[in-house]
């Protein structure tokens, strides 16, 4: 049996919530201290496989600014995030670029765009 303490990020509340893991052939997870539904969900998932979206941005060329601001299409496993920083460190686009096009097609495999968040 083993506890971990977390904030929910699920919802604007910011529950503090403990996970409690139970061990016996199965493992189980009972959370406490969420004050909704999605506090639950998102303790479990966060202790099974733990996932985040990736805001960035990336260099551009002709464009009124030097950086173009990107975010994943989904969210990307927790452990893969410092893999897909390399990715976007290494683009270099030309302008024009509009808003929702697609920057990076299948991130790493995970069949995870990343795409544009401003035309430029």
């Amino acid at each position: 049996m083993m506890k971990t303490s977390m904030v929910c990020i699920a919802c604007p509340l910011g529950c503090k919530m403990e996970v409690e893991t139970i061990t016996n052939g199965n493992t189980r997870y009972i959370v406490t201290g969420n004050k909704c539904p999605r506090g639950e969900k998102y303790g479990v998932k966060e202790m099974t496989n733990p996932t985040r979206m990736v805001t960035s941005t990336v260099k551009i060329k002709n464009a009124h600014l030097s950086r173009l601001p990107v975010r994943t299409s989904d969210a990307i496993p927790k452990d893969k995030i410092f893999e897909c920083m390399k990715e976007l460190e290494a683009v270099q686009l030309d302008g024009p670029i509009k808003v929702g096009d697609v920057i990076i097609k299948n991130l790493l495999g995970l069949e995870i765009d990343v795409i544009a968040t401003r035309s430029m």
